[in-house]
């Protein structure tokens, strides 16, 4: 909790002169668990008739909200967007409970969309007709689901090299390694031979028929995490069953693979700027400009 500490007053810093920030706390609509969050808003005065928002998901299983997404953040907000990052169960930082509360896919999703509750009751500065969600990886994963088992919340979504077939998933990394990783309370009820139907519903692969919103996904063929033959089925779908609201892009071999566009200088916080990382975030900031953004403001 120390180290949370450390990594809440580096984004504190980083705050400063960018944007404004405070770090919440709220219940989710699970019933049974206080989710921690970060929110951003834009400096200066609020926009006639409210802001945009967006639900930022982190990444990884046992993650937490990085210090590699402040230059990310601060363009968000540059551009008018307030920013609410849940920190939900399972994250690292807040103690043994928390940690052991994980439920991958599952009530992790409810603590995300939760959050919209909390833009709406809490910051009368959003407007609640535009608030998008963006999420990387297991994030990516959580912000799909979100989406959709909840297909009014929303106005768009992003979700970037996201985990899609649990199934899959297991069979090529080894079943019992990653439960261990991603179950070890076994919530899902034994592996996938077993309960195939919860890991299903728990895979934004077999859920592309609920999608309602615009959807944008990035995938890239060198990720060593979310492997292009795990991801490459969900754009495909999308493609087939979903072309009139899914933008999708494979990038062919992009520098850092499966965190190409998240990469940053850690001395520094500035981006790469990797040829695919700027087209990546290009796409990012135009996708959501027409359904969630006034117009845009220029970056810091």
């Amino acid at each position: 909790m120390d180290q949370q500490r450390a990594t809440d007053d580096r984004w504190r810093a980083a705050s400063a002169g960018y944007m404004w920030m405070e770090k919440i706390s709220y219940r989710s609509k699970a019933g049974d668990l206080d989710i921690p969050a970060f929110v951003f808003l834009p400096l200066g005065p609020a926009a006639p008739g409210g802001r945009p928002a967006l639900v930022w998901v982190h990444e990884d299983i046992r993650g937490h909200l990085y210090e590699h997404y402040i230059p990310y953040i601060r363009e968000a907000t540059a551009r008018g967007y307030i920013v609410i990052a849940p920190e939900y169960r399972g994250s690292i930082g807040y103690g043994r409970a928390f940690y052991d509360a994980i439920d991958y896919g599952g009530r992790e999703v409810d603590d995300v969309a939760t959050a919209v509750d909390v833009l709406r009751k809490r910051y009368p500065q959003v407007d609640c007709q535009r608030i998008g969600v963006i999420g990387w990886s297991h994030g990516g994963m959580i912000a799909l689901l979100a989406v959709f088992r909840n297909p009014s919340m929303f106005r768009a979504a992003a979700a970037l090299v996201p985990v899609s077939n649990l199934i899959d998933r297991l069979e090529r990394k080894g079943v019992e390694k990653q439960l261990a990783l991603i179950d070890p309370a076994n919530r899902f009820g034994g592996p996938p031979q077993d309960r195939p139907d919860i890991y299903k519903e728990r895979s934004p692969l077999f859920q592309v028929d609920k999608l309602r919103i615009p959807l944008l996904v990035h995938i890239a063929r060198n990720d060593m995490d979310v492997n292009i033959e795990e991801d490459l089925p969900l754009v495909e779908a999308l493609r087939s069953q979903k072309a009139d609201l899914a933008v999708t892009k494979v990038y062919d071999h992009p520098i850092g693979g499966h965190t190409f566009d998240r990469r940053v200088s850690k001395s520094t916080w500035e981006p790469e700027n990797t040829p695919e990382q700027v087209d990546s975030w290009k796409r990012v900031w135009h996708f959501f400009e027409r359904p969630l953004a006034s117009a845009p403001t220029l970056s810091h």
